[in-house]
């Protein structure tokens, strides 16, 4: 990627279903929200569906599925059966593999891609087979970096909780393993997403010193902006501090 193409903005819409779901019946409207997403101008729509449907519910998959125009990413747990059949009745542009326990409230770590090696490799083939892009979600480190390379990944996920945590403490130290993870990812022919706690404070400085950046994807940070900014005017903010 030209490091001057501007990053694609993929809006995690979790948290308006858990607002729909707080109060029953379809307020807000999940489908109008995502195509609103997108005709305000995000490239793409995540969702990350877990087993107690508390957000996300399985039957959203097929309807949004059914009605955006943009590419659509599930993200979940690979190593829950009924995810696996989620994703492949639904066939994504991409599918997000994260490593979550049953219950977690937000994913907290990536893969270890050399620990689960095998495992990974064996359930990436059963997406690719299907046609769907498959990143996975791995920590700064250019060792898993590297051995997710050898998983037929297309892509790696960068979890950016330790950046943006750090990142009011010491921006350059915090940035500094996620611009090696990414050079590595880059010598290894790996595309890079990033996703967790990026938000209109810390998103322009990661956009313009992490090299070969394709995609973030943001839910939280910007569900919480537009309840002061608006929606549209949320995402604009987000797709100019992507400008770089």
């Amino acid at each position: 990627m030209d490091q001057h193409s501007q990053t694609k903005l993929s809006v995690n819409i979790n948290k308006i279903a858990t607002l729909r779901n707080s109060r029953g019946g379809n307020n807000p409207d999940l489908v109008k929200t995502a195509l609103d997403c997108e005709s305000f101008g995000a490239q793409g729509i995540t969702v990350h569906p877990r087993p107690d449907e508390r957000h996300i519910r399985y039957q959203d998959v097929f309807d949004l599925k059914a009605a955006i125009s943009t590419e659509f990413n599930i993200e979940g747990n690979c190593q829950e059966e009924s995810f696996v059949q989620l994703v492949l009745a639904n066939k994504p542009a991409q599918v997000t593999l994260v490593p979550d326990v049953l219950g977690q409230i937000t994913s907290n770590h990536g893969w270890d891609t050399i620990k689960h090696g095998e495992y990974l490799k064996e359930i990436i083939a059963v997406f690719k087979e299907a046609g769907i892009r498959v990143s996975i979600f791995v920590d700064p480190d250019p060792r898993m970096v590297e051995a997710a390379a050898l998983t037929g990944t297309d892509r790696i996920e960068l979890y950016t909780e330790a950046y943006a945590k750090n990142y009011f403490v010491n921006k350059e130290l915090a940035i500094a393993p996620y611009i090696q993870a990414a050079r590595t990812a880059q010598q290894v022919s790996l595309g890079i997403n990033a996703g967790h706690d990026l938000d209109l404070h810390n998103l322009r400085y990661f956009t313009q010193n992490v090299p070969g950046l394709l995609e973030v994807s943001i839910g939280h940070a910007l569900i919480c902006d537009s309840l002061y900014y608006g929606l549209e005017a949320t995402i604009r903010r987000y797709l100019d501090q992507l400008k770089g």
